[in-house]
């Protein structure tokens, strides 16, 4: 805003300035009915005889508001690229995916909030009788989005293919420090082949604990989360979509 009322005040030196000069060369600039307001006209006032003009006037006038006008061109071209580059989002980020679609399931269920902040729903409950708790060893699909960031991806385990035989989930033991304990919450109670999504408060997440898995798997994908995580005026919520593959 402050840069806005900047510009305004440059343009509004360039109006008067160019109406002075113009006055003196005998022009007005004269606002014409309602409809025209703020819309000069220019008018001859005045034709002054050959004898009246003198010719150092009319030559170094123009040359006063050439020079002006460069002047206030580069003050304003110095102004707007800096809030141009401001509100630009870093290119790298621009063909990312922008939304976060549900997982396949039953999007009717709605989310239930735990005790401590974390917000899981259930896309689809899974098979067997064999639960996540707090020690069990987990392989998971899992689908990591910045909300702050309209849901830009920065972990996906769909890239986590070492050695070109497909891609490999991602695999934790609960309890030991190993994953981000608003996504270890998050898992308890699944079963087998469940599909649930996790919305992992901040302080459960990696402005606490950013060195905790998942983690991102390339630079691209970490300057995306750390440009979250490390301004203090974002909110660094992560929402994950996991599906459960083994738990031991």
């Amino acid at each position: 805003m402050q840069i806005m009322k900047i510009h305004g005040i440059v343009l509004g030196w360039i109006v008067l300035g160019a109406q002075q000069h113009l006055t003196v060369l005998g022009w007005t600039t004269p606002v014409v009915g309602k409809k025209n307001a703020g819309l000069p006209r220019m008018t001859r006032s005045s034709i002054p005889d050959e004898s009246s003009i003198v010719t150092k006037e009319v030559t170094v006038v123009p040359m006063i508001m050439d020079r002006r006008a460069a002047l206030m061109g580069a003050v304003i071209s110095a102004l707007l690229v800096p809030s141009s580059a401001a509100l630009a989002q870093p290119q790298e980020f621009a063909n990312v995916g922008t939304q976060a679609p549900p997982p396949a399931g039953e999007e009717d269920r709605p989310f239930v909030t735990l005790a401590n902040g974390v917000k899981v729903k259930d896309f689809k409950e899974g098979i067997g009788t064999e639960t996540v708790n707090g020690v069990s060893r987990v392989f998971i699909k899992c689908t990591s989005r910045l909300l702050n960031l309209n849901g830009v991806i920065f972990y996906s385990t769909k890239n986590n293919n070492p050695d070109g035989f497909g891609p490999e989930p991602l695999v934790f033991t609960l309890g030991k420090g190993e994953a981000l304990p608003g996504l270890e919450s998050g898992l308890m109670g699944m079963k087998k082949d469940g599909i649930r999504r996790i919305i992992v408060p901040a302080e459960l997440a990696y402005s606490k604990y950013p060195q905790l898995e998942p983690k991102p798997m390339s630079a691209l994908d970490q300057r995306a989360l750390d440009s979250v995580v490390n301004n203090p005026r974002r909110d660094a919520t992560i929402l994950f979509d996991v599906q459960v593959e083994r738990i031991k």
